[in-house]
């Protein structure tokens, strides 16, 4: 089995490849830089997001004599800078949604041109494109804008399954970023500090183990762990 796999320096991403290799996956990771103890056991291909005009060719790169990819999770993503919309700079929206959602419609388009057949896609999405919390700003938008477009995929993607998913509060390196935040500013983060939490080893099971139970949903569809 096959899996590709955005975003595995750190948190949930690294995480998920972890998962994934206990499961007896062949795991194939693009990302900016791969952690020590994932070398030698992953196929690599170094990449930032950011150089949209790069991807297909680290994809080329990575995946050839690849046919099929039984599962796709694309979970790099970047939080952006915290604040009022007013105070927060076109440029750092612009560079959020390239990440957040330009760089999944580049890969998407390229594993197709490559006539890799994708069997199940997940798109690590979140409640903030949903919920729209004073704060999140840039990050809210794209991950709206990302649920948008695995919907769009799904209506054209008839032989694969797609799916954006919300994993709910993980601890990741960007969950502790926004609990610095000022919790009287943004009423967010004080829910978000008294909230369940799980860890990325947690939150990664739990998603390896959803995989048959998420083909239930109708393609496209955006689902949010918790209420399941």
């Amino acid at each position: 089995m096959n899996l590709f796999i955005t975003g595995v320096g750190s948190g949930l991403g690294k995480a998920l490849a972890q998962e994934g290799l206990k499961r007896g996956y062949k795991v194939f990771a693009l990302s900016r830089h791969l952690p020590e103890d994932l070398k030698g056991r992953v196929s690599f291909q170094q990449c930032d997001l950011r150089d949209l005009e790069r991807i297909p060719s680290a994809l080329e790169k990575l995946l050839k004599g690849v046919d099929t990819l039984d599962l796709t999770i694309l979970n790099a993503g970047i939080l952006g800078q915290f604040g009022d919309m007013k105070d927060v700079p076109l440029r750092v929206f612009e560079e959020v949604m390239r990440v957040n959602v330009w760089a999944n419609k580049v890969i998407l388009d390229t594993l197709l041109d490559l006539g890799i057949s994708l069997k199940q896609v997940i798109a690590i999405s979140s409640g903030a494109g949903h919920n729209c919390n004073r704060g999140w700003n840039a990050y809210s938008i794209s991950k709206a804008s990302l649920d948008c477009l695995i919907k769009l995929y799904a209506r054209e993607m008839e032989s694969s399954h797609l799916i954006s998913l919300a994993p709910g509060l993980v601890l990741t390196p960007m969950l502790e970023e926004v609990m610095k935040q000022d919790e009287e500013k943004y009423p967010s983060i004080k829910r978000i500090k008294n909230a369940p939490k799980r860890t990325p080893e947690e939150a990664s099971k739990i998603i390896f183990d959803l995989i048959p139970k998420l083909k239930e949903f109708e393609s496209g569809s955006f689902v949010d762990i918790r209420k399941i």
